[in-house]
């Protein structure tokens, strides 16, 4: 099981991280670990040796067939689920990593770095396109996103990752986080609702 990441794929957190309404000229791709997915709502353990911990809510997509080198528009055949998941970053490394030019891995890939909700089936929905999504913070809504603002969307990442990976079932894609990024803190409870289902629940310790 591969665990791919898009950086960068929504223009307000853009904006967020740099002040510009960046566009990338393709899709920012990095990997997790296998070791950084936490999933049946286990507690996430903020490492305490890496700074600022930031949650960034994002749609994820479960692959469901063998697929390398995948054309676009049959890109839509290779998943079969969604839900919410939550990349942890280390902030303060990775801004350090970014400043000089380094690997994101150490400040994304880290054990318990990737939450995961529980999966909805792709029929539910009318559009994997059109899908909204979002983030509770101790009961207080802290980030929105909808894929339509996607600069890259769904399948169009499939088609690109499959170009340089083989994509297999079980595999999964985090498309990007929307604005409204922010520290987590021990104690914290986390919840992730795609359209009006509560699919995550993460619990910081």
């Amino acid at each position: 099981m591969k665990i791919f990441a898009i950086g960068m794929n929504y223009a307000q957190h853009n904006k967020e991280l740099d002040g510009t309404l960046y566009k990338p000229e393709t899709p920012v791709v990095f990997t997790k670990a296998d070791s950084a997915l936490l999933k049946d709502r286990k507690p996430f353990f903020v490492p305490d040796f890496m700074g600022r911990i930031d949650y960034e809510a994002e749609l994820v997509v479960r692959i469901s067939r063998l697929g390398k080198c995948i054309s676009q528009r049959f890109a839509h055949r290779y998943y079969d689920a969604v839900t919410v998941g939550i990349d942890f970053t280390a902030r303060d490394l990775q801004q350090k990593l970014r400043a000089e030019g380094l690997p994101w891995e150490l400040c994304k890939g880290f054990d318990g770095s990737a939450a995961l909700g529980d999966w909805l089936p792709i029929e539910r929905f009318r559009s994997v396109d059109a899908l909204h999504f979002h983030l509770d913070q101790n009961g207080k809504t802290v980030q929105e996103g909808c894929t339509s603002d996607l600069l890259f969307k769904v399948d169009e990442l499939i088609a690109y990752i499959s170009r340089f990976f083989t994509l297999k079932t079980g595999d999964l894609i985090y498309t990007g986080t929307p604005a409204g990024a922010g520290p987590v803190a021990i104690g914290d409870h986390l919840e992730g609702y795609l359209e009006d289902q509560k699919v995550l629940e993460v619990r910081c310790k």
